[in-house]
């Protein structure tokens, strides 16, 4: 199958180091049966008095291909967390006693994540690293690729990539060897007033785990009302409201 001038031309834009570390990321990370890490994540905000302000959360993800997905998040104003088994995605607010439920409308994780964005309207800035293909989803609008370099992110030595598009800016680092996994991520809104950015650090890397299937089975916890209203605030928390 032939390349549209779109793709021939994006990936002609990649350095070749960049385009060489960035694809083999992608090969490592979809070829991966199972995973699980935790994240941190801190998203900038510009104010209506021009400043800037940074917020933080904190998760875990256990992903079972090909369509089981377990994230936990807890932010500033939320508690959530949000299971994909097969055909239902389920989010539940732990501080509310509340969930919500929708079908994946595939029978892939990479469904259930375009579901979610659809139906609550995060971004979810992170999550096509766990496509099945992230260098086709990461290089699909992408107008120039280099390698800046080696760099050290927790103490792990990386690969440091840098990519234009004309939206964003964003850059991944690449933990070097023979688990080329993705440790930091950070994008750049470069056309909004202040450049505010988003970045996850992903650690604790597990491309083996053992992971318990009822992980991936959502119960409502006694009391928990069903609610419909699913959406996300400024700061990017999803959030569930129970509609009165």
């Amino acid at each position: 199958m032939g390349l549209s001038c779109s793709q021939a031309s994006s990936q002609s834009a990649i350095d070749e180091d960049a385009d060489r570390l960035l694809r083999a990321m992608s090969s490592y990370l979809s070829g991966l049966k199972t995973l699980s890490f935790d994240y941190d994540t801190d998203q900038e905000i510009i104010d209506r008095w021009g400043q800037k302000l940074q917020y933080s959360a904190s998760g875990a993800v256990m992903a079972s291909r090909p369509d089981k997905l377990h994230v936990t998040r807890k932010g500033p104003y939320a508690d959530v967390e949000a299971t994909l088994n097969g055909k239902l995605i389920f989010l539940y607010g732990r501080g509310l006693n509340i969930f919500a439920q929708m079908e994946n409308p595939g029978t892939t994780i990479d469904t259930g994540l375009e579901e979610f964005r659809m139906s609550t309207g995060l971004d979810a800035a992170g999550a096509d690293l766990l496509s099945a293909d992230p260098y086709a989803v990461l290089t699909e609008t992408v107008d120039e690729g280099n390698f800046v370099g080696t760099a050290f992110v927790g103490g792990v030595e990386c690969d440091h990539l840098a990519f234009r598009t004309e939206i964003v800016d964003w850059q991944i680092w690449i933990r070097k060897g023979e688990q080329p996994v993705p440790v930091k991520y950070v994008i750049t809104s470069k056309w909004v007033t202040g450049a505010p950015q988003y970045s996850v650090r992903l650690t604790n890397w597990n491309v083996e785990p053992k992971l318990d299937e009822s992980i991936f089975t959502f119960s409502p916890p006694a009391g928990a009302k069903k609610i419909e209203q699913i959406g996300s605030d400024v700061i990017g928390d999803i959030t569930l409201e129970d509609a009165q």
